[in-house]
């Protein structure tokens, strides 16, 4: 009896991981996610600093020059939720963007009194940035704490197409191709 509850489970275990395994193929981040990540985190960083040093004009500022940058974040990071969640994305987002703004306080909190000096330059060179991308590469090159660590996709192939060939002129023509 031991042995078939070990084998159900088993075949079970092993149907789950079959069922799963386009789910888990599925989990990498897009490029265009990755950028939207790195932007969120900026976003996040930001407003704990507005909110911990008392920097809501300068926050406000940045949300104002960049509401459509940060709509498309937004809207990448809801996409790729959809993909990799399914039903559940909303959960996901939302448990990601919580974690995001917990992890920045809890790193403002670890810096103490060195925090709001540290954080507040950071508005000054992120209202000088013009576009998502340079937002991304911001928040990269500044090491925005930033809890997403799902790997990338891999990149898909370029088809390579063969040489075009004229049409045959017969059916003789195409039988002997």
């Amino acid at each position: 009896m031991r042995r078939a509850t070990f084998a159900y489970r088993l075949l079970a275990g092993v149907l789950a991981a079959g069922i799963a395994g386009p789910a888990f193929a599925q989990a990498c981040v897009q490029p265009a996610e990755r950028s939207a990540f790195e932007v969120r985190a900026l976003q996040s960083q930001l407003m704990v600093t507005a909110l911990t040093c008392s920097r809501d004009q300068d926050y406000n500022a940045f949300v104002t020059k960049f509401r459509r940058e940060l709509g498309t974040a937004y809207s990448s990071i809801e996409t790729h939720f959809r993909r990799t969640g399914g039903g559940n994305f909303a959960r996901a987002r939302d448990g990601f963007i919580t974690q995001l703004a917990n992890d920045h306080s809890q790193d403002g909190l670890r810096q103490g009194t060195a925090f709001c000096p540290n954080a507040v330059a950071l508005f000054q060179v992120a209202l000088a940035q013009t576009d998502l991308n340079s937002l991304a590469t911001l928040a990269s090159d500044r090491n925005i704490l930033n809890p997403m660590v799902t790997p990338a996709c891999p990149e898909r192939p370029t088809p390579t197409r063969s040489p075009a060939r004229p049409a045959a002129n017969t059916r003789a023509a195409a039988q002997a191709r």
